[in-house]
């Protein structure tokens, strides 16, 4: 492992998300950091769309910064509402799934250590209304 690491989420790592999730951009960084510890992820959804699923995690805490834009996050059966800037950190446990407002919901997540192959866990229906 190298002592450092820059990377380009927009230009160096690729959309992920794909034809899986319309409307909304998906970049992870973990492989590309090169780091036994963190995952840095882009996410950006389009106006109005809504997670295509909602998930937890077995290990991993995570924090999710909105960075433009405003909308709703899933945290359990609770919906909050999100504007630039909130930081939101949810334990591996809590469900959650986000939904863009008419902006759109530009969002940084930073995740902790994962065991190989990841400990997301799918929850349906992905919101609750």
């Amino acid at each position: 492992m190298s002592a450092y690491s820059i990377v380009n989420l927009k230009e160096e790592v690729e959309d992920s998300m794909g034809e899986r999730a319309p409307g909304i951009e998906g970049r992870f960084a973990r492989k590309h950091l090169d780091s036994e510890h963190l995952g840095i992820s882009y996410l950006r959804y389009g106006a109005g769309v809504r997670s295509p699923s909602a998930h937890s995690h077995r290990e991993q805490e995570e924090a999710y910064v909105v960075i433009s834009g405003s909308g709703q996050v899933r945290l359990d059966d609770e919906i909050r509402e999100l504007g630039c800037w909130d930081v939101v950190r949810v334990n591996p446990a809590t469900v959650r799934a986000f939904e863009a407002g008419d902006d759109g919901l530009e969002l940084i997540a930073v995740g902790s250590d994962r065991p190989d192959g990841g400990d997301g866990v799918f929850v349906d229906p992905a919101w609750i209304d």
